[in-house]
């Protein structure tokens, strides 16, 4: 027989190879509202039996039926995880959340924000304020003026390094990822400290994605762009929000004691969501662990946090993380809405009010930091360089000479 009917028993029969997963999603897909059905047709001239020719024949109700219980009893394979291949547990929109009108802003625009964004293209620099989809990016590149015009205080933008690929997975983040991400580029230190001194700003922040395939994080790439800066503009201020370097304290002491002026990494949420919100590879002691070296490590320095509110953590948790960030010296600290980039992404639980998030300011500055930047947009490098951050700094420095 040249060509047999493919039949139910043969589905049940033949596993599908990881090249008809589109097959299979086609079959099932086709139960639900289409005239035809389109059903493989397997060929005894085919080279393997594994290869599907796909026909339009009428639909059968009673096959249906019995093709829906047979995918609904299938189980998924326990070795394939929820995240990142598709929805899982913490993932996918919320219906009953809608996201509040405070949350909404203007598209980015204004000569600022045109200028550096010309700049940055044309230097190829990569900036977390477009990689991850930051909706300040229009305030913040136009010093404070909001996301339509220009302002009267200081540009900020934050560069990163070691390129666009990160080697971790945090279930929050919109930043792509891969385990074998490019090598870096031995000449960015350098040239990314040769542009950002030709904008003439007095305060940059320079950031990365995580990357563990480097034997040191990349401590030492960072520490030789902060040195190449402080070479060229002595002046300039330089904030880094780094990764955990794998807990690895040397990196910190390493990075801390290159001339940078605010070490600031994220503790992201609350101890009891560390596991659901981070990579397995990040967790909350140790990026405690590198605030506290951070800050022993160099006299003078000034360390910054930052939560992301609105994943169902809880007041008293809240409460307890900031209590912990002050117990090892940290200065500065932000609090901000998450945002949902794709369904893939952890779900919203709550959007948190204005109020609530001016409250948080109240409350963590009355137990000692010296600065609170806290709102529904508010995000680690909010506005970093605006002038009370910059007194703060300056003062530090005045103390330790």
């Amino acid at each position: 027989m040249a060509d047999r009917a493919f039949s139910l028993d043969f589905l049940r029969q033949q596993p599908f190879t990881k090249n008809q997963k589109t097959s299979s999603k086609m079959l099932k897909n086709s139960l639900v509202n289409q005239s035809t059905t389109p059903f493989p047709i397997f060929s005894a001239k085919s080279t393997s039996r594994n290869r599907f020719n796909f026909v339009q024949i009428p639909r059968c109700n009673s096959l249906e039926v019995e093709l829906s219980k047979s995918f609904s009893n299938t189980k998924p394979s326990s070795s394939t995880p929820p995240y990142p291949g598709g929805m899982g547990p913490h993932t996918g929109r919320d219906p009953n959340v809608k996201k509040p009108d405070w949350l909404r802003q203007r598209a980015p625009q204004g000569e600022k924000f045109a200028r550096l964004k010309d700049s940055i293209g044309e230097l190829k620099l990569n900036t977390v304020c477009v990689e991850a989809q930051c909706p300040n990016i229009g305030e913040c590149w136009n010093g404070g003026g909001g996301a339509g015009g220009d302002g009267d205080g200081i540009a900020t933008a934050t560069i990163m390094l070691l390129g666009d690929t990160c080697t971790r997975g945090c279930r929050f983040c919109a930043v792509k990822t891969s385990r074998n991400p490019p090598p870096p580029d031995p000449t960015e230190p350098e040239n990314t400290a040769r542009a950002i001194v030709s904008w003439g700003v007095d305060y940059v922040v320079l950031t990365s994605v995580d990357r563990d395939d480097l034997p040191d994080g990349g401590s030492s790439h960072f520490a030789e762009t902060v040195k190449s800066l402080k070479r060229m503009k002595p002046e300039i201020l330089v904030e880094c929000l780094m990764s955990d370097f794998r807990g690895d304290l040397e990196a910190v002491s390493l990075l801390s004691n290159s001339g940078l002026d605010v070490f600031a990494h994220n503790i992201e949420t609350v101890r009891r969501l560390q596991r659901i919100v981070r990579d397995p590879r990040a967790g909350y002691e140790q990026s405690l662990s590198v605030l506290k070296h951070a800050k022993e490590s160099k006299k003078g320095m000034i360390t910054k946090s930052s939560i992301m509110l609105g994943l169902g953590e809880k007041d008293e948790e809240i409460e307890e993380a900031m209590a912990d960030l002050r117990a090892i010296g940290v200065d500065i600290l932000t609090l901000g809405q998450y945002l949902q980039p794709t369904p893939l992404h952890l779900t919203v639980k709550e959007y948190v009010t204005p109020e609530k998030f001016e409250f948080w300011k109240v409350y963590g500055e009355s137990i000692g930091f010296s600065y609170v930047a806290s709102g529904p947009l508010v995000r680690s490098s909010y506005r970093a360089g605006e002038l009370f951050v910059q007194n703060l700094v300056k003062g530090n420095k005045s103390k330790t000479l």
